[in-house]
């Protein structure tokens, strides 16, 4: 039994995800699909990345990776595919893979990539506005078929990178900002855990409040409060227990957060 996923920023009103769905399905008919998420904001590369990241490792080994959050569609980007550790992924290359790419590296993992360049394994008919459709699809498909990476195109060495934001450390703590703010409002930065494990004291200040200590999960504050907690992938978050604390604070992706820390 093979494996695929689909990651876009196309949302589900227009027919786009079903359309890559069937175009998978028609190529290889046992395939099971799983959406990532679909209601990426519009071209945002980065939000792509991390919703990609945050899941990929929840996979079987041998899954396959569709991702189409494409503000270059139609231009001299490449298409590319990459077998990054176990699994494959298939989409633009424009840096999405990114934090994925580091992962790998960091453990040692293989790290291959191809440019597409085979037209045997696209549709026969290329838009210049839907390669999700026409080029990602349809190669995704093959892959999950079994057919080899590198029978897709030519290896590539210097895939586009974009690394995350990184927290700053500073005499005090840390400066991190918001990479994250979830359907319930509530504001993941990218701020290790680890990193403040241990600490005695600890505050956070963010949209003109502060937030003192971590607590363990919402249900250890009344509805209301503001609390700090780590997340389910150990970056700690700002939220409001049965609320939204991106409302309530004003925040959006980018914002700072800073962390003031005593061990």
């Amino acid at each position: 039994m093979s494996f695929l996923t689909i990651t876009t920023d196309f949302g589900t009103k227009d027919g786009f995800v079903g359309t890559m769905k069937g175009v998978i399905w028609k190529i290889c008919p046992g395939v099971q699909i799983a959406d990532i998420s679909h209601e990426i904001s519009p071209q945002n590369v980065t939000e792509g990345a991390i919703a990609l990241w945050r899941a990929y490792l929840y996979f079987p080994d041998g899954t396959v990776h569709v991702f189409v959050v494409d503000p270059g569609v139609g231009t001299q980007r490449r298409p590319i595919a990459a077998r990054l550790g176990t699994q494959y992924f298939v989409g633009p290359d424009n840096g999405l893979l990114t934090p994925i790419v580091e992962d790998a590296e960091a453990k040692g993992w293989p790290v291959e990539f191809v440019h597409m360049t085979n037209p045997k394994y696209w549709l026969p008919d290329v838009s210049h506005t839907f390669h999700g459709r026409d080029i990602f699809s349809p190669a995704g498909a093959w892959l999950a078929n079994g057919v080899n990476i590198h029978e897709l195109g030519p290896v590539v060495t210097d895939p586009v990178r974009r690394p995350l934001p990184k927290p700053q450390k500073t005499e005090t703590g840390w400066l991190t900002q918001i990479m994250v703010v979830d359907s319930f409002g509530n504001c993941t930065t990218n701020l290790p855990a680890a990193e403040v494990a241990g600490a005695i004291d600890i505050q956070f200040k963010a949209g003109g409040q502060t937030v003192n200590g971590l607590v363990t999960s919402y249900g250890h504050r009344k509805p209301g409060d503001l609390v700090a907690l780590v997340d389910s992938e150990s970056f700690v978050e700002i939220a409001e227990v049965n609320g939204s604390a991106s409302r309530r604070l004003g925040l959006r992706v980018g914002d700072p957060v800073e962390v003031i820390c005593s061990k």
